[in-house]
Formats: structure tokens, sequence, C-alpha cells
């Protein structure tokens, strides 16, 4: 039988940002030097395959430090965490490594810079998502104030309306966020922003890539873990930019062939805590089922890495 035509618009850039692939390094190298079992709080990433693959090596996950021995390592993930919790690991004299993202980090700075010079901080972020719990966690309670909406903005109750700060989460929307920073800006002009956005290199780019497939494709999927905040967002963007269907799958089982069928072209991209074996094995369905041509739609170059902490590079 003959298969119908398709053509498969590529995201690049897509999948693996330097922030993910530095945690995952991590862990594998935590491993190799101390030997298993080395405990993660949380999820290193979100997505299941790689959490999978992390456990099979001997990590074990926790969502919180009293359910990890005192004497075996523990790594913090690459969403950051409160300060309360290197605190409580020093003062249980444990051995850990933190794989918070640098550009996590970042936020982190800004935030408490801010807090010095007598600011309180609005954050825009995802209420409940790790990143935003450690981000809010690096200050006291009721230093920082979440937003996620622009209606939200409309009922946040400030000390000083002269003396704010903002930051954001750095997996979000860059439409949306934009959204909120105007109202934030409309209601409180004194507010001070970041020198440089938040929203990661990693995110942007994504969704840049999005955005111009988008004009070219009649579907999209996103590879990604529902639970994975800037593989949400791409299939957000998907929708906006015009592909009406836009879907999130973790792996090639949760297409829904149904759905597509008569549809002459896809795109697909991956979030920034998706491996490309995943991507490949999306691909590899399409080839089985329709006559394929593939075409990369490239919008960036990235070339960031990160350093792994000094004790991971230290000999024993």
């Amino acid at each position: 039988m003959t298969k119908p035509p398709l053509t498969l618009y590529l995201a690049a850039p897509r999948g693996f940002c330097a922030g993910v692939d530095r945690a995952i390094k991590i862990v594998e190298m935590a491993l190799a030097k101390w030997g298993a079992p080395v405990y993660v709080r949380h999820e290193i990433v979100h997505n299941k395959y790689v959490v999978d693959d992390l456990r099979a090596k001997g990590a074990v996950f926790v969502e919180e430090l009293d359910e990890c021995p005192t004497d075996r390592p523990v790594i913090f993930s690459a969403h950051g965490v409160p300060k309360s919790v290197p605190s409580e690991a020093a003062a249980r004299q444990m051995l850990y490594v933190d794989a918070t993202c640098p550009l996590v980090s970042k936020v982190h700075i800004e935030a408490e810079r801010h807090h010095e010079n007598g600011l309180q901080i609005v954050m825009i972020g995802h209420a409940g998502h790790p990143e935003t719990v450690g981000t809010m966690g690096q200050l006291p309670t009721g230093e920082v104030l979440l937003v996620e909406t622009p209606a939200d903005v409309a009922t946040l109750a400030v000390r000083d309306a002269a003396r704010l700060a903002f930051v954001t989460q750095t997996t979000l929307s860059v439409d949306d966020t934009a959204e909120v920073v105007a109202a934030l800006q409309a209601r409180f002009p004194a507010i001070v922003g970041p020198h440089k956005e938040d929203i990661c290199y990693a995110t942007t780019n994504r969704q840049e890539a999005v955005k111009a497939m988008a004009e070219r494709a009649e579907a999209m999927l996103v590879v990604g873990a529902p639970n994975s905040s800037n593989s949400k967002r791409l299939v957000e963007v998907g929708a906006r930019a015009g592909c009406t269907y836009s879907q999130l799958v973790q792996r090639a089982t949760d297409i829904d062939w149904r759905a597509l069928d008569g549809i002459a072209s896809i795109g697909i991209t991956a979030g920034a805590s998706a491996p490309e074996v995943l991507v490949n094995e999306v691909i590899d369905a399409f080839h089985a089922r329709y006559d394929v041509t593939v075409e990369q739609v490239e919008t960036a170059q990235e070339t960031v890495e990160f350093k792994v902490p000094r004790v991971l590079r230290e000999k024993v």
C-alpha cells in the first residue's frame, strides 16, 4: 500500500538545554564518584524517561530531605530549592550537590539583591511549580508576592508601590509574560525589572522556533512531560501561532493518529527536558505510516555550556 505523503518540520533548537544537560550529568557523575545509591530531591528534570533511566543507574528520587539517609549524597534538582533545604542538609551534616540551573540561580541572586535594597519582590510564575517555590523561598515569607496573570496584578496588595521589583520564572511563555509585565508597569510605574530578561535563552529560542514552524505546519506535536512548564508553554505558543491542533506527547505511543488523519504537514519540537531519543522515536513512528519528508526549521544556534560543581570534578 502506498503511504500518504507527509512533511515533518523539525524545530531547531529543540530538546535539552544547557541547564538540563548539566543537571543530568551531575547525577551521573555523582553515581560514578560515590556509587549507588545517590538521592535526588525532586525529579532532577521534568521528564519520565530521563528519571527512569537515572533510577535504573542507582538514583533514588524523593520529595523531601527527611526521606534521605545522612550517609549518602543528595542532589537538588535543576529547578532550584528554597534556602531552608541546603540549611537543613548542612544541619544534618549531609553531603549535597546543588544542580540548580545557573540561570535560575541568577534569578535567586536578583531577588536577594532587590531585597537587600529594601524592595518587595513580585514574582511572575506558576503557583506550586518547584522553580517558583525555590525562588520565593530565597527570602522571608511575604517578601515575594506571586502573580500569574494580568488579573492577579489588579488585585495585588503591596507594602509600598514605590518600592517594588519583579522577577520571573525562567520557563514562561514570552508573550504571556510580556502582558503581565505591562500590567505591573501600568499599575506600579516605579517597579524595577531585571537587567536581563529572566526567561531563559532556551525557553525563548524554542518558542521562536515553534512560531516559525506554525506558519507552515497544519499541526504541532511537542515532545515533553505533562509536568514540564516549558513543554506546556510550547503547546500554547503553537496553538496561538495558528496550529489549532497543538498537542503534548511523552512518547510516540501517545500520538493520536485519528486526529492527524488527512494532515499533510506537522511541526515537531521538544521541551528543554526531553531527550532527542524521544524525538527520533516520534519521527520513526511517522516514517512507519507516511512517506515522510523532513525539513529543519532553524531559528537560532545554541552553544551555551555550564560547568558541573567542583566537588564532582575533584578526585576522591
